[in-house]
């Protein structure tokens, strides 16, 4: 991939901003709360 390539992409693509429909959390913040309330559910049924 190009220099030109990673410009492009950094413009739409920022990994620094939380999206707001993942509750403000980064990706892996929020795949790991999700399977800590997976966990969770499985202990209490």
């Amino acid at each position: 991939m190009s220099a030109a390539s990673f410009a492009y992409l950094g413009v739409f693509y920022n990994p620094e901003r939380l999206p707001s429909t993942l509750g403000y959390r980064s990706p892996i913040q929020f795949l790991e709360h999700w399977i800590s309330q997976q966990h969770q559910e499985k202990l209490v049924a």
